[in-house]
């Protein structure tokens, strides 16, 4: 497995653009993408646990009910969430894709991120239909940056793995800043693959990975209302078609993971305000449920994550959270390390401190990668949970978010 260039536009078969519409008062900032299959491909998609959910989550759960899509169209800077007309603006948005292009609009996955409960108006994406259309192409660039909101940063990747001697190539683009906390799905992520695999295991391969990826990411505790992932895989690549859990299903499913792993790591660290990556790696657990009970409540401590922001190795605040997770586990038996590019520093061991250079801890702390490491000596099973530092521009971008 290599990385290689193209995102959603790696794999065979597939196009996409982005473009200023016009739903975004701010012409430099592209509103609207779409991305586009040459045929019909097998559809997955999970959607996020919030109860308040946007209407293109509706629209598109019923548009890929029989396990295939051949397009996706989202818009950002306005979410059609709590909105009256929801569903017939999403259903808009797919009749324009088939008006525009030919593909039927029961084919077409309708996503959309910015404020929620403000009037989406269609007109803007009618009148930037054609030039949409017009310029589809080799553009996941320009798909990547119509879909952000507050990100800093274009998130996406690509990768060419073999099965069964065919290269085989999976790509993908995300938007995530804010709004992002477990449990899935609490960010856009778009995946094109050329494998040929059923539609069923291609969303089993989905719900399986997002357990120890995107669902594994915390920026600052609420959970979006519009958010999903989904993955096209439209097999024209030529491989024999994956319809068991073979050998060839985990191929699959570990190319899949390491875009799904880039991705989480992207959207972590481009968190609203963060200046730093954190990723927590809890190892000696009794179980995989408390390995990620552990993680993820680290990660969501904002007292931790305040800390650093601030280079603080208080790492007593790593055992507060685990105490409070709920997680059955021995403190006594508890070890915690921070590490980065500058090294690595051992902090408690058997759930007290022990003595440390604080200059030490400085130096490791001040890098934009941190990872806090748990011990629990309590078994084998591990955890990786991704989060970023919280600081002053979190709450200065959130106060004004709308206005």
């Amino acid at each position: 497995m290599k990385e290689i260039t193209g995102g959603i536009c790696a794999a065979k078969g597939f196009k996409a653009n982005g473009i200023h519409c016009g739903i975004r008062k701010n012409k430099t900032k592209r509103d609207l993408s779409l991305i586009t299959s040459d045929v019909k491909a097998a559809a997955a998609a999970v959607y996020t646990t919030n109860l308040v959910k946007g209407a293109p989550l509706t629209v598109t759960k019923a548009h890929i009910a029989d396990g295939y899509a051949q397009a996706v169209i989202c818009n950002s800077g306005n979410a059609n969430t709590c909105n009256a007309n929801g569903i017939e603006i999403a259903e808009q948005m797919s009749e324009l894709v088939e008006k525009a292009i030919g593909i039927s609009k029961d084919d077409v996955v309708i996503a959309s991120t910015g404020v929620i409960g403000q009037v989406l108006d269609i007109t803007p994406i009618a009148n930037g239909m054609d030039e949409l259309a017009a310029g589809l192409g080799d553009h996941s660039d320009f798909a990547a940056e119509g879909i952000m909101t507050t990100d800093t940063v274009k998130k996406e990747i690509a990768v060419s793995f073999e099965i069964d001697g065919v290269e085989c190539k999976i790509g993908g683009i995300a938007k995530g800043s804010g709004m992002i906390h477990p449990n899935m799905a609490t960010m856009l992520v778009f995946i094109t693959t050329d494998v040929a695999i059923a539609p069923e295991l291609l969303q089993k391969a989905l719900s399986t990975d997002i357990a120890s990826t995107f669902n594994m990411v915390s920026v600052d505790g609420d959970t979006s209302t519009n958010d999903m992932v989904t993955v096209l895989a439209n097999g024209m690549a030529g491989n024999s078609i994956i319809d068991k859990e073979d050998e060839t299903f985990a191929q699959f499913c570990k190319a899949l993971n390491s875009v799904t792993v880039y991705l989480c790591r992207k959207i972590a660290g481009d968190g609203e305000g963060a200046t730093k990556l954190l990723e927590c790696k809890v190892t000696g657990a009794a179980d995989e449920k408390t390995a990620k009970t552990v993680a993820k409540s680290v990660i969501c401590s904002s007292l931790l994550k305040a800390a650093m922001f601030g280079a603080d190795a208080n790492w007593g605040r790593v055992l507060c959270a685990i105490g409070y997770s709920g997680a059955d586990v021995d403190v006594n038996k508890i070890d915690v390390s921070f590490e980065s590019s500058k090294g690595r520093l051992d902090v408690c061991v058997n759930g007290a401190g022990i003595d440390f250079s604080e200059e030490k801890a400085k130096e490791i702390l001040l890098e934009k990668e941190i990872d806090i490491l748990v011990e629990l000596n309590s078994g084998e099973a591990t955890a990786t949970a991704w989060g970023c530092d919280l600081t002053y521009d979190y709450v200065k971008i959130n106060g004004d978010y709308r206005t």
